[in-house]
């Protein structure tokens, strides 16, 4: 019990400073954003509406305070503080727009959540503790670490998952601003809306996808491998990439959508983690699909993991881990056979064997 109680503690209090972190950094990544857009628009930034709700400053580069309400002292240099009393959180993001370099917010809350929180656990410790302490300390044996990585696992999912729908809603908003939109624009915003209909398909697929029901045709599988490469191209383009390659007319029987995910996830995936002037080659033969790429790899001890939910291998480009759990769902369904050789800063190989 005194175990589980400490575990339990640790974790509630963990999950609150992290949600706590969290909607500080949604509420100056917002401020950020307006002061941008303000920016780049010349419109007005209606700082009133943050200083009315929140204890939170402005700064200039030189750290002086332009505008704000917190008189607290604390280190520029840090992202995020915090103490037995209160959070404060450090943002650079404006990056000198309207001349603002930093948006520092405090949260003065953590010392009464934390007390009453330990006050909670002190009550039903006390309740409890002579009725179910074999079985407490089992389950706490039993149960909390799996809890405990699930829920890192869906903090980063969430992090991720803003992260990569903010990136094209931003580029949409700041495309859209302009009365007379250029052909970059408009490329921009189509790259932009095509990425959020990606990320929502893709969630679609895993949390909606059994109640779906699915038109299974036989398909010529090399001529749409064709037509949604060349819906890659501006990303092609972006990193001058080479593209190689070798098909041969092969037909199957599957649902078209499911197809096109399963081949626009590994192929999406061999353009994000390729190096600028690299390779991709795409080989359809003998009933065997291979997309082989010259980029990061994937480390030996990390390729049995990497068709998990949410996993990821690596930091270094975008994403939150659906897109190989997403492969290997279709690839079972189809009793399509799937096997990945990668070494590290050499390329990786993906291949599907239809048989």
């Amino acid at each position: 019990m005194l175990l589980a109680t400490f575990f339990y503690y640790q974790n509630e209090k963990i999950l609150y400073i992290d949600l706590a972190k969290s909607n500080m950094q949604n509420v100056v990544s917002k401020a950020s954003n307006e002061i941008i857009i303000s920016h780049m628009t010349n419109l007005e930034f209606d700082k009133s509406r943050y200083l009315n709700e929140y204890e939170m400053s402005f700064y200039d580069m030189n750290q002086k305070l332009l505008f704000g309400s917190l008189k607290d002292s604390f280190d520029f240099s840090l992202n995020f503080y915090q103490d037995k009393d209160k959070l404060i959180i450090v943002d650079s993001s404006a990056v000198g727009h309207l001349g603002i370099w930093y948006i520092v917010l405090k949260d003065n809350s953590l010392k009464e959540k934390i007390s009453k929180l330990t006050l909670n656990i002190i009550g039903i410790f006390l309740i409890f503790y002579s009725i179910i302490a074999l079985v407490g300390w089992y389950l706490a044996k039993l149960f909390l670490k799996p809890i405990k990585d699930e829920r890192q696992r869906l903090n980063n999912f969430i992090k991720d998952t803003t992260h990569e729908l903010n990136t094209p809603i931003s580029a949409l908003i700041m495309s859209s601003n302009s009365e007379n939109l250029t052909q970059k624009q408009l490329e921009r915003i189509k790259f932009s809306a095509k990425r959020i209909s990606e990320i929502y398909k893709d969630l679609t697929y895993i949390f909606l996808e059994k109640t779906q029901n699915k038109s299974i045709e036989k398909l010529e599988i090399s001529q749409i491998i064709k037509e949604e490469i060349a819906n890659f191209e501006p990303m092609i383009i972006r990193k001058k990439l080479i593209i190689e390659l070798n098909l041969y007319e092969f037909y199957y029987e599957i649902n078209k959508d499911d197809f096109i995910r399963l081949f626009n996830n590994l192929f999406s995936n061999a353009i994000k983690y390729n190096k600028i002037d690299g390779q991709i080659e795409v080989i359809l033969k003998n009933k065997i699909l291979i997309v082989k790429d010259s980029g990061i790899g994937i480390d030996k001890t990390k390729i049995k993991d990497i068709f998990k939910r949410y996993y990821r291998a690596t930091n270094q480009s975008g994403g939150f881990g659906l897109g190989l759990n997403i492969v290997n769902m279709i690839c079972k369904n189809y009793n399509i056979k799937i096997e990945v050789e990668s070494d590290e800063n050499q390329g990786t190989i993906f291949k599907l064997n239809f048989n």
